[in-house]
């Protein structure tokens, strides 16, 4: 489903060079839960903007689904991410002014959906993240949980084949995050691929493969018993 063949990187600082992915090769097959863990500054966000077509390697080639997505337009790539990935966000990514609704109905409406469809489908995706009592609420009247539900539920209306969540976790408290950890994992178990960067240790042994990341390489790939 998803390879990444020796890709490079490099940002420029003033004079220097970082190499943030540093010859990066990583297959992640579909339906796979896999852990992106290291320390700040290793290069998982990195690769996961790559995977997310958010960014573009300087060097080397991507293929999702079979399909070279390096060497696409801008336009191109804009559709595969709204018709095959779903993103979730430290900080929520939801729009201020809108509501819980209007934010899940956002990948809807940039996608072309007819209204009757997009409110039917938003009311589905409401249910089942048990929101429905909050549908008409900002996400500045939102708990952290809450808002995090509304950005899964937005992430997955379009019910993308793999989800990017960049540190899902990290601004919750821990009975949140579990909560929230939970949805993502049931959304796997339907048969999405899920991809979760972060640096906790506990997080990444619920994943089934951990990648970790040093200094813009893949330090270890290791497989996880979780039963």
């Amino acid at each position: 489903m998803i390879y990444l063949d020796a890709i490079n990187r490099i940002f420029h600082m003033g004079d220097q060079a970082v190499h943030a992915l540093n010859d990066v090769n990583l297959h992640i097959a579909s339906g796979e839960y896999v852990a992106i863990m290291g320390p700040s500054g290793s290069g998982k966000s990195t690769l996961l903007n790559i995977i997310g077509l958010l960014d573009k390697p300087d060097s080397g080639s991507y293929s999702l689904d079979d399909r070279t997505v390096t060497t696409l337009l801008e336009t191109e790539q804009a559709q595969i991410r709204r018709e095959k990935i779903g993103f979730v966000f430290q900080t929520f990514h939801l729009v201020p002014r809108l509501t819980a609704a209007e934010n899940v109905e956002l990948p809807l409406i940039l996608s072309g959906v007819p209204p009757k469809e997009r409110l039917l489908r938003v009311e589905e995706a409401l249910l089942a993240f048990d929101l429905q009592s909050r549908a008409q609420h900002r996400p500045a009247e939102l708990s952290g949980g809450q808002r995090q539900r509304v950005a899964i539920a937005r992430a997955t209306i379009m019910q993308p084949s793999v989800i990017l969540a960049d540190e899902p976790t990290g601004n919750l408290d821990y009975s949140m995050g579990v909560e929230v950890m939970n949805l993502l994992e049931k959304l796997h178990h339907s048969g999405t691929t899920l991809i979760v960067v972060t640096h906790d240790r506990e997080l990444g042994a619920r994943a089934h493969r951990q990648v970790v990341m040093r200094d813009g390489k893949i330090h270890t790939d290791q497989t996880n018993d979780v039963g």
